[in-house]
C-alpha cells in the first residue's frame, strides 16, 4: 500500500459565494499569491474595515481587530516607565538598573503587537500568551536549555517565539508556518519540559506524535534524542519496515513520547495491550495530509482512544476544510500563523523550465552535467516509485553522477541508509516520491528539481521548501508542460508573487487564466458593514 502523501491532494476547494459578508473566518477561502489579506488571520482580504482601513476577512476578524485596537489605545494612555522599549527582533528584551541586568521582562500589550507585526505572527484565540524573546525566559528545565545552546538553537524562530509559550500552557493549537521554520523544535521543546517534570514512574507514554512519512517520524524522534539528553526522557519509534517485536519491547521498558506513521501506531495497538489513557500531548505533523484523505480515518481513531489530551497541529499549508475539522476535534482551540503560509519559501529562488515530456530527461542530464547549473547534494522529485526506480539508474549510467531512488517500497533499513549516504556526501542525487516532499530537514541541500510537477500547488510549495531550512537561500528548477495544465493558473500566480520569470510558452497557454489578478480574484471594497 503506497504512503498517502506521496499521491498529492487537490488544492482546490470549493469557494463560498462572494455576495454577502462572511460571518466567520472560516468561511472565508484562502488568499491567492498577490492578493490582499486579513490581517487577523491570513485569509483573502475581501473586506476594509471603516475604523482602521486594514484588510479583513470576515466579521468574525472585524470585531477581533477592533478589540485589539481598544487595548491599544487603552494602553498607549498608561505612563510607561523610562525603560520600556520594543527590542529588536533578535535581542531579548530586558530592564536595566545602572550596569545590572535583570531577568526578562513582560512586554505590554501595545509593544506584543508591534513585535507580532514585525514578526508577521498572527493569532486567533482567547488569552493567547505573547511571544517570547528567548529560550531561557519560558521556564524550561537548564538541561533541556543547555541542549538546545549545544544544537545551535541561539534564539527562537518566530514561529517558536509564539507556538512554544502557549503550548507549555496547555493551548490546542493550529500552528501555520511556511517549510523550513522551525516547526518541529515548537512542539519538541514544549514536549521535552513536560516529560522531564513529570513524575513518570512506571514509565507510561506521555506524548505521542504522528507524522505521514517514516522518514520525517526518524527525524522528529533523532531531533527529540538530542534536546531531551539527559533528562528523564525516553522515546519510541513506531513505523513500518521496523520489526514489530523491537517497538514491542521498547515501550514494554518504559518511555515517555511515541513518534509513529498512524497505520503502524494502530497495527500495534490492535495486536498488543497498549493503554493510551496516560497520553497528555498529541501532536499532529503535517496535519493537512494527516486529517485530509489518506490517514483521517485513523487518525480520528487515534485520537478517540485517547483522553482529552492538548493537540498540538502543524503544517505549512492548511485549508479551509482542515480548520473545520480541527475546530471539531478541540474547543477552544488557538490559532497561530507566521509569516506567508501556504506560499512557497522566499527564500527558494524558483526557476521554471518549459520542457516537452519527451526531453525531460535530457534536460535534466544537461543540468547535472552543467558545472554553473549542478550544485550537489540534489533531490529531484518523480510522481511514481517506477519511475524514481528508473531515474535515478539512467542518471547514473548517463551522466556518471552517482544517483539512489527514496520511495515507499523500500524498507526503512533501506531509505534510512540511502539518506544517510546522501546527506553524508555519498551520492550526489536523490531521486525521490513524496516521501521526502514534507517535513524533512535535509539541511545541506540548497537545490531541487521537479522532474514531474506534483498534482497539486501545496504538495509543490512542501517539495522546493526542501531547498531552504531556517531561511538559507536555495534554488528549485521545475520543469513544466501543457500535461500541467490543471496547475497553470495558481502556478503563473505563485511566480508572480515570488518576482520569478514565467516562461513564454505558460504565461501565453491558453490554459493560464488572465483574469486572476484583474478579474472576479480582485478585492471588493465593501465599507461599513
Amino acid at each position: 500500500m503506497s504512503d498517502p502523501c506521496e499521491t498529492s491532494m487537490a488544492a482546490d476547494d470549493n469557494q463560498a459565494p462572494e455576495d454577502d459578508v462572511k460571518e466567520r473566518c472560516w468561511d472565508q477561502r484562502e488568499a491567492l499569491p498577490g492578493e490582499p489579506q486579513c490581517i487577523i488571520c491570513g485569509r483573502y482580504g475581501e473586506y476594509i474595515c471603516d475604523e482602521t482601513d486594514d484588510d479583513i476577512c470576515s466579521l468574525e476578524c472585524k470585531r477581533t481587530l477592533l478589540s485589539r485596537v481598544a487595548k491599544l489605545e487603552a494602553s498607549s494612555t498608561c505612563a510607561q516607565p523610562p525603560t520600556v522599549r520594543l527590542p529588536a527582533v533578535d535581542e531579548c528584551y530586558y530592564v536595566q538598573d545602572g550596569n545590572n541586568v535583570s531577568q526578562p521582562q513582560l512586554l505590554s500589550n501595545s509593544q506584543t503587537e508591534l513585535l507580532r507585526r514585525k514578526l508577521e505572527i498572527s493569532v486567533r484565540g482567547d488569552r493567547v500568551p505573547e511571544p517570547i524573546l528567548s529560550f531561557g525566559s519560558c521556564n524550561l528545565p537548564q538541561k533541556l536549555l543547555q541542549n538546545l545552546e549545544a544544537a545551535g538553537y541561539e534564539m527562537p524562530t518566530p514561529v517558536q517565539m509564539q507556538a512554544i509559550p502557549s503550548a507549555l500552557i496547555g493551548r490546542s493549537m493550529l500552528v501555520l508556518a511556511e517549510t523550513g521554520s522551525g516547526k518541529t523544535c515548537s512542539f519538541l521543546v514544549p514536549i521535552v519540559s513536560y516529560c522531564a517534570k513529570v513524575k513518570n514512574n512506571p514509565w507510561k507514554p506521555l506524548a505521542m506524535v504522528l507524522t505521514p512519512t517514516r522518514e520525517l517520524c526518524i527525524q522528529v524522534e533523532e531531533q527529540a534524542k538530542v534536546l531531551g539528553k539527559g533528562l528523564p526522557f525516553k522515546t519510541a519509534l513506531v513505523v513500518g519496515g521496523d520489526a514489530m517485536a523491537g517497538q514491542v519491547y521498547r515501550i514494554q521498558q518504559g518511555v515517555s513520547m511515541i513518534v509513529g506513521t498512524p497505520g503502524r501506531l494502530i497495527d500495534l495497538l490492535t495486536k498488543h495491550d497498549f493503554g493510551l489513557d496516560s497520553i497528555s500531548i498529541l501532536v499532529l505533523d503535517e496535519v493537512d495530509c494527516m486529517i485530509q484523505r489518506g490517514f483521517r480515518e485513523q487518525v480520528m481513531q487515534i485520537f478517540q482512544a485517547l483522553s482529552q489530551p492538548q493537540v498540538l497541529m502543524y503544517s505549512a499549508t492548511v485549508t479551509k476544510e482542515v480548520e473545520r475539522i480541527a475546530g471539531s476535534m478541540v474547543k477552544d482551540l488557538t490559532f497561530i500563523s507566521v509569516g506567508k503560509p501556504n506560499n512557497p519559501n522566499e527564500a527558494v529562488k524558483q526557476l521554471v523550465i518549459w520542457v516537452e515530456s519527451n526531453k525531460k530527461k535530457q534536460k535534466l542530464f544537461d543540468i547535472l552535467t552543467s558545472k554553473q547549473h549542478f550544485k550537489p547534494p540534489v533531490v529531484v522529485f518523480v510522481g511514481s516509485r517506477l519511475g524514481a526506480d528508473l531515474l535515478s539508474e539512467a542518471i547514473t549510467i548517463t551522466t556518471g553522477v552517482k544517483a539512489l531512488s527514496i520511495h515507499g517500497e523500500k524498507t526503512t533499513k533501506e531509505r534510512r541508509d540511502i539518506l544517510r549516504s546522501f546527506l553524508v556526501g555519498e551520492v550526489d542525487v536523490i531521486v525521490a516520491t513524496g516521501v521526502l516532499g514534507r517535513g524533512v530537514d535535509l539541511l545541506s541541500v540548497k537545490q531541487v528539481i521537479v522532474f514531474d510537477m506534483p498534482n497539486s500547488m501545496k504538495e509543490y510549495v512542501h517539495q522546493i521548501g526542501r531547498a531552504s531550512r531556517m531561511g538559507k537561500e536555495g534554488m528549485a528548477m521545475v520543469f513544466v508542460n501543457e500535461e500541467n495544465k490543471k496547475l497553470f493558473p495558481e502556478l503563473v500566480q505563485i511566480l508572480k508573487s515570488s518576482g520569478a520569470a514565467i516562461p513564454r510558452e505558460l504565461a501565453n497557454s491558453r490554459y493560464t487564466v488572465h483574469s486572476l489578478s484583474a478579474g472576479k480574484y480582485q478585492k471588493k471594497r465593501k465599507h461599513g458593514y
